[in-house]
């Protein structure tokens, strides 16, 4: 189950974003999942949110994920969105993103 190493690789991320800005609270973290990662994203939430339960800086946190696209390119010059074969010239195109799993933000309150 690589959903709860990925919930808790996304986790820790943020616990040390907190702690390195001396967070109060963490309200939300943003993830992009990309199309080929073979992720579910509403498990590692789940997974992700009941970590936050045993955490007070984390309590109520949310996990919004979002999806990035494939994107490909191609050594004729192509680039754009096909996975397996290019159009341009037949031959396999090289995945520069959608494979990723990324943290992009973290909302957090800090005393002032």
């Amino acid at each position: 189950m690589h959903e709860y190493s990925i919930a808790y690789d996304i986790f820790m991320t943020a616990k040390k974003a907190a702690e390195d800005n001396l967070a109060t609270q963490v309200k939300k973290v943003c993830v992009g999942f990309g199309e080929m990662t073979l992720i579910n994203p509403e498990q590692v939430a789940f997974l992700f949110e009941t970590m936050c339960e045993d955490d007070p800086i984390f309590k109520g946190c949310k996990l919004e994920s979002s999806t990035v696209p494939v994107k490909a390119t191609c050594k004729c010059g192509y680039e754009g969105n096909e996975r397996f074969v290019c159009p341009k010239c037949g031959a396999m195109p090289e995945i520069v993103e959608g494979r990723e799993v990324m943290v992009t933000n973290i909302e957090i309150e800090v005393d002032e």
